[in-house]
């Protein structure tokens, strides 16, 4: 039923009978905790998540509406409160050069369709969707450091060309493409780390992620703001340039997975990498004869497990629908933003060091707190205040308190959402099905965009009410999947049938 390959070993561990890539590397991890190289390994994949979400919140600052004044004093049909489009081209003028957001450059602001300033945003998200589908199955197929590579090379390569786009098309198109790229970089960055350390330290190293993701959107509003008298292509030369710089560092410093070496039979490989991570503990570490039996897992298509395994489709479609319901709410609120009468820059800042304590928070208790009734708790809460924030328009305090809260808690959902759905699926499908998931929080990019920017000014409350209420529902729904706190990671598939039947695994969530 399996196929045998040869199996790495040294004396100290015992690996005898020995049937999945985790029992076969954890001895050595677990036996010498976690070492300077593995920790170097980890920060430098994570570095990838700076220039991800710096790519992914950039459209805050350069598609938003500029300020402008009236240019008559003494006319009584120009004020604070006028429509800018029902106003002559003498009436009033940007505060700013025109040429400091999409907006303004191209004249978006008096568009018969409402729905274009939101297109770039949507363009990237959609992007990002097609690539989880197109990229992150490859992950499992070509390795988790190549699909890393690709994908930053690709989002960072086509910001560049941003940087020279000459209409709204051209700017969406290249959004779209970028999206594509970041795709596979959020679940080969989660899926890398975490097999390059022992178990016992998976949950922490996952959030590392997580902390360089914040630092890239707490660094957005500074640099927007040294940049902000200039135009908004110099944003995204600065943001894509050193990333170019990064894709050569991942290329020549990182290790590619040892368990995704030896899972497809290229142990030697894995070897070279267990001596570079334990070498320090395990002098005489070497290949032998024992044997290996490798999950059919990975020999095997997604849809065709997905197929005969209903249990893991169960699960995945659950999955989905709870990390739409988080993805509307971790994206829609910074990204809607204008939307607010608030300070841009500071209400984005306020936001970006938000995920900070986030990140502390998912770190520091990951191993404590139970997975559903949290996230469960999160998405409600989230979901109430991002409607009740458009409702109290008029209190600006409680309006920014309440929007703050409900990005808060999104956020904090999103960062252990994914580390859950890394604890759902085993080894063999693992990296396709964190990034399938990751899409589906996406696709709640993709859809918040567009909502919002369809109510118009005259109906802004509307879209939030409905983006809270599919964000409590979805994000509630994670009460049918398993619990896995305190759970080793799923192992191979027919040892995970063994434990207990699909269906009432899922269901029952035992």
């Amino acid at each position: 039923m399996a196929d045998s390959t040869p199996l790495l070993s040294h004396s100290p561990p015992k690996l005898n009978d020995i049937s999945s890539p985790e029992e076969i590397i954890e001895p050595f991890f677990g036996s010498c905790g976690i070492e300077w190289p593995q920790i170097l390994q980890v920060i430098l994949v994570s570095l990838a998540c700076f220039f991800e979400a710096q790519q992914t919140f950039i459209t805050i600052f350069t598609d938003a509406i500029p300020t402008w004044h009236c240019t008559q004093l003494n006319n009584t049909n120009c004020n604070s409160m006028s429509n800018i489009c029902q106003l002559s081209t003498n009436e009033w003028n940007w505060d700013k050069p025109i040429y400091t957001s999409i907006v303004s450059e191209w004249s978006l602001h008096c568009s018969d369709n409402p729905i274009l300033q939101g297109l770039p945003a949507s363009s990237f998200f959609m992007g990002c969707l097609l690539g989880g589908l197109v990229l992150g199955l490859l992950g499992d197929t070509i390795g988790r450091k190549t699909m890393l590579f690709f994908g930053c090379l690709i989002m960072s390569m086509a910001s560049i060309f941003i940087a020279f786009s000459n209409n709204i098309w051209m700017y969406s198109a290249l959004r779209f493409l970028s999206g594509y790229g970041r795709a596979a970089i959020g679940s080969s960055v989660l899926v890398l780390s975490s097999e390059s350390v022992a178990k016992q330290y998976q949950g922490q190293v996952g959030t590392v992620g997580f902390l360089m993701s914040t630092l890239g959107f707490v660094s957005l509003p500074g640099l927007a703001y040294f940049s902000r008298n200039y135009s908004w292509r110099v944003l995204y030369l600065w943001t894509s340039l050193p990333t170019i710089i990064y894709c050569m560092l991942l290329q020549f410093c990182v290790y590619e997975s040892p368990k995704w070496l030896l899972s497809k039979g290229k142990n030697r490989e894995a070897f070279a990498v267990l001596t570079t991570f334990v070498a320090p503990h395990f002098k005489n570490l070497s290949l032998n004869d024992h044997k290996v039996k490798i999950d059919n897992g990975f020999n095997q298509p997604l849809i065709k497990i997905l197929l005969k395994k209903r249990w893991i489709l169960g699960q995945l479609l659950l999955a989905l629908t709870t990390g739409f319901g988080i993805g509307l709410m971790y994206y829609g609120m910074p990204l809607g933003l204008g939307n607010f009468s608030l300070n841009l820059y500071l209400s984005t800042g306020l936001n970006a060091m938000l995920e900070l304590p986030a990140f502390l928070i998912v770190f520091f208790l990951v191993e404590k707190c139970k997975r559903r009734s949290t996230l469960v708790g999160l998405s409600i809460l989230s979901g109430v205040c991002g409607m009740l924030c458009m409702i109290v328009d008029k209190w600006k305090v409680l309006q920014l308190v309440l929007e703050l809260i409900s990005f808060f808690s999104a956020c904090t959902a999103f960062d252990l959402f994914l580390i859950y759905t890394s604890e759902l699926f085993p080894t063999s499908i693992r990296n396709a099905t964190v990034s399938i998931v990751w899409q589906a929080v996406v696709l709640g990019g993709v859809v918040s965009p567009v909502l919002v920017d369809a109510g118009g000014d005259r109906s802004k409350i509307l879209p939030y009410l409905v983006l809270g209420i599919m964000t409590s529902i979805a994000g509630s729904l994670v009460i049918f999947l398993p619990e896995t706190k305190g759970l080793d990671l799923c192992k191979n598939m027919e040892e995970k049938e063994q434990e207990g039947n699909g269906a009432s695994y899922v269901m029952n969530g035992v």
